[in-house]
């Protein structure tokens, strides 16, 4: 019989875990701006000097956290795929992993996309800024694979629609992040049925 182990307690999961969760969630309600150091450290429980430990400033937080939120998204789009059984199905998985994201408890309610969040409060040329813009571009090159799949032969309408739906997409999410109202993805993802369903 192997040895038990149990899951650790919160005090006991890594140091960096802790930081980046806990900013993850303060950065999400307040904004990063309005998030200092202090207010991280004493949410993850851990002592400043951690913080530094494991992230040399507050740009390399921000830029971890901004992964994070990548690599959520990805997960919740992953598990989407595997349901999905046609190329107008996959295309559909994109919708719905925004709307799955959109979904989670957020601690102070619903604010739309935190990468566009993120973004908007980065200057120009930030680091941060091109970690954001990868994602979105990488949302776009998801769509044009599936529209790809459904249009084999026609690349230059499989990219046209797929820009169209991106646009779509992120039209929704800010919509819906600036009235808090999550329910704009789903009609969204209809629009994008109705698109899918005639090209």
């Amino acid at each position: 019989m192997g040895q038990k182990t149990t899951a650790p307690t919160p005090r006991h999961r890594p140091a960096r875990d802790r930081i980046l969760e806990a900013a993850a969630r303060l950065f999400y309600a307040d904004g990063m701006g309005a998030t200092g150091i202090d207010t991280i450290t004493a949410e993850a429980g851990v002592a400043k000097m951690s913080l530094y430990n494991n992230f040399s400033s507050k740009a390399d937080l921000v830029a971890a956290y901004l992964q994070a939120r990548h690599e959520e998204w990805l997960g919740l789009y992953r598990a989407r795929l595997e349901q999905a059984s046609t190329p107008r199905g996959r295309g559909l998985a994109v919708f719905d992993a925004y709307a799955d994201h959109a979904g989670l408890a957020y601690e102070h309610g619903f604010r739309g996309c935190g990468l566009l969040n993120a973004a908007a409060e980065l200057p120009a040329g930030d680091p941060g800024r091109a970690v954001v813009r990868r994602h979105k571009e990488d949302v776009e090159q998801l769509l044009a694979d599936h529209l790809a799949e459904l249009l084999p032969g026609h690349p230059d309408r499989a990219r046209a629609v797929a820009e169209h739906l991106s646009l779509v997409l992120e039209g929704s999410m800010a919509r819906a992040g600036l009235e808090g109202d999550s329910r704009l993805l789903q009609r969204a993802r209809r629009i994008a049925a109705d698109l899918l369903e005639n090209v």
